[in-house]
């Protein structure tokens, strides 16, 4: 970490601080701590909305925080085919490589700060697997998936795939460059990001240094959440603590903030967070496995479809796609 990176950080364009005198901070409504788990094949995750009433998350369904891991020659893990109806899946590379393919065309490779993002909709099947040459030499891996609802009228949309490369992420800054915002979807201050969603929401990812207060204005009919994946500090006014795999839900307000600890790790230089929210759908929610809908028959059905072969069928031949302009990731990684 970072997953990216400026040369010269005071040169990008700054997030002016919210006038606390006619602005309202929110206030920290809860913190939990993600458990780990096993996902896929086998590979690491923590469950970063373990524990959190659906309610909260709103539009949001699900969030695995992938790895931090150093994996030896021959362990790299991925998914096998699956299917996935009603939602979408954004999956965040900060380290290491990962390949996507799926039944409806869609496929890409990302490395450090690129984001894959699939709408499922009407149904598709799709794999996730690290490349050939990561699994010979072992490598460190390092991402995020978070599931986005769809609202009623687009779970039947056709699916569809969003590649976005890490350099068409917005880079912003507080006003003393404490801070590094990487706006991957939705607007902070003015600047939107590359994402296109159904359902408004805001996606980004901010490194704090080492003492640095980050102050964002949020939109009151977003809610608001913010996960550490790395360092300490502190969210919201009161200062309430919160460090590496855990989550603070903020209540209603204008504004909000977070403040990295002076002091971090020697190993992390940077407090890094995933601050995250949306416009509430606040329709009924059913969700099973990987499929996301708004009633049990709804669900029924997607199972039936999928057995049906409803849903997609494996291609015969599995060609991971290349970005145009990218250049070979095998020999970056080595």
């Amino acid at each position: 970490m970072p997953a990216i990176t400026v040369d010269d950080i005071l040169t990008l364009p700054r997030i002016p601080s919210p006038d606390p005198v006619v602005m309202k901070e929110r206030p920290v409504r809860s913190v939990t701590s993600a458990p780990a788990a096993l996902e896929g094949e086998g590979f690491p995750v923590r469950r970063a909305f373990a524990g959190v009433a659906l309610s909260d998350l709103d539009p949001f369904i699900h969030m695995d925080q992938m790895g931090e891991v150093e994996y030896a020659p021959g362990e790299p893990k991925g998914t096998p085919w699956h299917p996935h109806r009603g939602f979408e899946t954004v999956t965040y590379m900060i380290d290491g490589v990962f390949d996507h393919q799926d039944s409806n065309g869609g496929g890409g490779r990302i490395t450090n700060g690129d984001t894959q993002w699939m709408t499922a909709g009407a149904g598709i099947l799709h794999i996730e697997s690290p490349p050939e040459f990561l699994v010979a030499s072992g490598g460190l891996f390092h991402g995020v998936q978070l599931w986005v609802n769809l609202p009623r009228a687009n779970k039947w949309n056709p699916p569809r795939y969003q590649d976005i490369r890490g350099r068409e992420a917005t880079l912003l800054t507080t006003e003393d460059g404490g801070a590094l915002v990487r706006v991957i979807a939705g607007e902070v201050a003015g600047h939107k990001g590359p994402g296109s969603t159904f359902t408004p929401i805001t996606y980004l990812h901010a490194s704090l240094s080492p003492g640095a207060r980050l102050a964002l204005p949020w939109p009151a009919d977003f809610n608001a959440l913010a996960y550490v994946l790395a360092g300490q500090g502190s969210a919201g006014a009161a200062g309430r603590p919160v460090g590496t795999g855990q989550l603070a839900v903020f209540g209603p307000g204008d504004f909000l903030s977070l403040a990295a600890s002076p002091r971090q790790d020697s190993h992390i230089p940077y407090m890094e967070v995933l601050v995250l929210g949306g416009l509430p759908i606040r329709e009924p929610v059913v969700h099973y496995g990987p499929f996301v809908m708004n009633s049990k028959d709804e669900i029924i059905q997607a199972l039936e479809d999928y057995q049906a072969g409803r849903l997609g069928r494996i291609p015969a031949a599995s060609m991971p796609h290349r970005h145009p302009g990218d250049a070979d990731l095998g020999s970056e990684v080595r």
